[in-house]
């Protein structure tokens, strides 16, 4: 949880969000899993706690966790919930890199034989 590199551009509990959504996406978080407590996060993390605060309230706004009473948080075991959140990373991606290639104006077929080649690079790696 510790190896978050924030970025200036963007909201630090936003950051947070993101990280925990790719944690949950990779399934280095899973369904049901205990998260550290917002005290700890912010400790961890060297943020304000009110930082901390702000990106669980959110996650639990978006039912990414849920936390009982006076239990620890945890991932929420929602599928719908969870198949959204690779989901939406995945057309984030997308559309930040499709707005960067057409901006140079690349062709489709150029940018989707480039795509293939760096994959079958990254998968000999």
């Amino acid at each position: 949880m510790n190896n978050i590199k924030f970025n200036n551009r963007d909201p630090v509990y936003v950051q947070v969000v993101r990280h925990f959504k790719e944690q949950i996406a990779t399934g280095m978080l899973e369904p049901g899993k205990e998260i550290p407590s917002r005290r700890e996060l912010a400790n961890k993390l060297k943020i304000n706690p009110n930082t901390a605060q702000r990106a669980y309230k959110e996650m639990e706004e978006e039912g990414l966790i849920y936390t009982e009473r006076n239990l620890p948080s945890r991932i929420t075991k929602d599928e719908q919930v969870l198949g959204g959140v690779r989901e939406e990373l995945i057309l984030q991606a997308v559309d930040s890199f499709v707005s960067s290639i057409r901006s140079i104006n690349v062709p489709v077929d150029e940018v989707l034989s480039l795509v293939k080649e760096k994959y079958a690079a990254e998968d000999k790696n």
